[in-house]
């Protein structure tokens, strides 16, 4: 096969193309904050940049005629860039005899692997300790047809129960190897098309099913629960981040744990009325033995238009912590796109008279930057691949945690 020329231009179509084609969890999020940043490239901008992503006010009904003006609370979230890459060299030998079609893809591909799993790592591992609804606490995988038709019924009317958008197609499942594996067998005897049949049959993979996209990926981040054992609320009408109790036992309660608390049910955020269902809040930072505070996401609001549990957490009953003691959790992840945010946004090019050549591409809201120099000394050819991307999470009460050992 003839030699190829590996040039800054070749390499970023391909590797945008790969990028594009190959996240899992990041091509299902929300990808509508690239403006806030690429709007304003003229006042400059660096990794490490925030923007504040605003979420709207909501208010209260009125009953009857006489007007009761409300305030109007937008509250924010950050959004900040961080840059990373991975980086090729190759020979001035390779680049005369050895860069034939077949061995660039084949090193593109090794190099694009590297950026795209660190993205989905990174959104994946974000999700983690953000998502607090929290599901399937015995850790179970599926082993009958209903079991494997529950997981994804029970994750449904989570995200149901938090009044998520029912757009079709805005809702994702991303799960790890393991229970793939398991929904794979307990939905084959369920009528599908033979398309779907086809697919899975070929691949091994699940695909979009009972309102989900689903996607399959290795980074689903792992969560181990400390040795801590649930005390009892030690204070009366708490509200807010910070939950006192009588000190904590046994051991460390980790940060990602999920507990519920006493009397404290989740409500529809827009009606606030009651779900029925305990409210999920999750430990914000590890907590140390004897320690008498935990800090929790949500912050328990118990009336108002950004109400979101019905009351405060019985004094002197105990808490509940989700899982087992010192026990690891895959924490797949099903979610509506707007519970996440990912920004990925174009980049400086390197300044004339460098000698270096760059060439950046963007498609759908991904952005890869190639640059090429030269190594004199070493007679090298050295080209770095970047992106510039953020995490944030917006709506994490758009998201459930579903854990399997």
């Amino acid at each position: 096969m003839a030699n190829v020329l590996a040039t800054s231009s070749i390499i970023a179509k391909k590797t945008l193309a790969i990028l594009e084609n190959s996240l899992s969890f990041a091509s299902n999020v929300n990808r509508s904050w690239e403006d806030e940043y690429t709007g304003n490239m003229s006042r400059g901008y660096a990794p490490g940049a925030t923007i504040n992503i605003k979420r709207p006010s909501r208010y209260t009904w009125r009953a009857g005629r006489v007007s009761v003006p409300q305030a109007s609370t937008d509250s924010t979230v950050p959004l900040t860039l961080t840059q990373g890459g991975t980086d090729l060299n190759f020979t001035s030998f390779e680049r005369t005899v050895g860069i034939t079609e077949d061995s660039l893809d084949s090193k593109i591909q090794a190099a694009m692997a590297t950026v795209v799993n660190e993205i989905d790592r990174q959104g994946l591992e974000m999700a983690k300790y953000a998502a607090f609804n929290t599901l399937n606490v015995t850790g179970a995988l599926p082993t009958t047809q209903l079991g494997a038709v529950q997981v994804y019924t029970d994750a449904m009317r989570r995200l149901n129960e938090m009044a998520a958008p029912t757009n079709r197609g805005e809702k994702a499942f991303i799960m790890g190897p393991g229970l793939n594996g398991a929904s794979v067998a307990g939905l084959a005897g369920l009528f599908n098309s033979q398309e779907k049949i086809s697919k899975q049959y070929g691949n091994g993979m699940m695909v979009d099913s009972l309102g989900f996209v689903i996607g399959m990926d290795q980074n689903v981040s792992t969560l181990t629960l400390g040795a801590a054992t649930a005390t009892n609320i030690n204070a009366a009408n708490i509200i807010g981040s910070n939950i006192t109790v009588v000190a904590v036992a046994g051991g460390t309660l980790t940060r990602g744990t999920a507990i519920t608390l006493p009397g404290v049910y989740a409500v529809n955020p827009q009606t606030r009325q009651s779900t029925g269902v305990l409210a999920d809040f999750i430990v914000t930072a590890d907590v140390a033995l004897g320690a008498t505070t935990i800090p929790v996401s949500p912050a328990l609001v118990t009336s108002g238009a950004f109400q979101n549990v019905t009351a405060s957490p019985t004094n002197g009953q105990p808490y509940v912590i989700k899982g087992a003691a010192s026990t690891s959790y895959q924490s797949n992840i099903a979610f509506h796109k707007d519970a996440f945010t990912l920004a990925m946004v174009p980049m400086e090019m390197p300044p004339a008279g460098t000698g270096a050549r760059a060439h950046q591409e963007s498609r759908n809201g991904f952005t890869v930057k190639v640059t090429d120099g030269y190594d004199f000394i070493n007679d090298n050819s050295l080209m770095r691949i970047d992106v510039l991307f953020g995490w944030a999470a917006t709506y994490p009460e758009l998201s459930t945690r579903y854990l399997t050992v």
